[in-house]
């Protein structure tokens, strides 16, 4: 599959789910499990959510070929592409718990999605990146199980200032 058929049958889909669920559960519970904001400010942590987790597809995809230095293969962007957005699909499904209202059963979710995302990537990289020693492949599946947290991490980081910025914008 060609980058833009993987981005566009793949990753746009999936990266619709947290943004949706997250003005659902906004709208759905108000205050009870997500702090409370407006209608319009959901919209607008969702759209920024949308972008950046589209975005972030890209940036893993750039780090994983990078990193395949370590180990000295040199995967193509099409395959650091697949295991890109292959790797977080749990990560992108966890937000259907949001349907519960509660924040133990969401927290457990996420804690699951990002224990099966780390399985994801151990079992993944020597098939999609073509990486045949095992020894290779636990030092660059962990170098991406490194990476991908900092990411997934930073991209939280940057949902909440933006959730900070527009709650207390008096425009919005």
């Amino acid at each position: 599959m060609s980058v833009l058929t993987l981005f566009l049958l793949y990753a746009v889909p999936m990266s619709v789910i947290p943004p949706v669920m997250i003005y659902y559960a906004g709208v759905t519970y108000g205050g009870g499990l997500l702090p409370a904001v407006s209608d319009v400010q959901l919209q607008i942590i969702g759209i920024l959510l949308f972008l950046t987790e589209l975005a972030m597809t890209f940036v893993v995809a750039y780090l994983i070929q990078r990193m395949g230095d370590v180990i000295d293969i040199k995967p193509a962007f099409e395959d650091a592409y697949k295991l890109a957005v292959v790797v977080p699909t749990p990560l992108w499904l966890a937000p259907l718990f949001l349907f519960i209202p509660s924040f133990m059963v969401n927290l457990t979710a996420v804690s699951a999605a990002l224990m099966l995302s780390g399985i994801l990537i151990f079992y993944s990289v020597p098939s999609i990146l073509k990486v045949e020693e095992k020894g290779h492949a636990i030092l660059l599946s962990g170098s991406i199980l490194s990476a991908g947290l900092v990411v997934w991490a930073a991209m939280m980081f940057l949902t909440l200032i933006s959730l900070s910025m527009i709650t207390s914008s008096p425009m919005l």
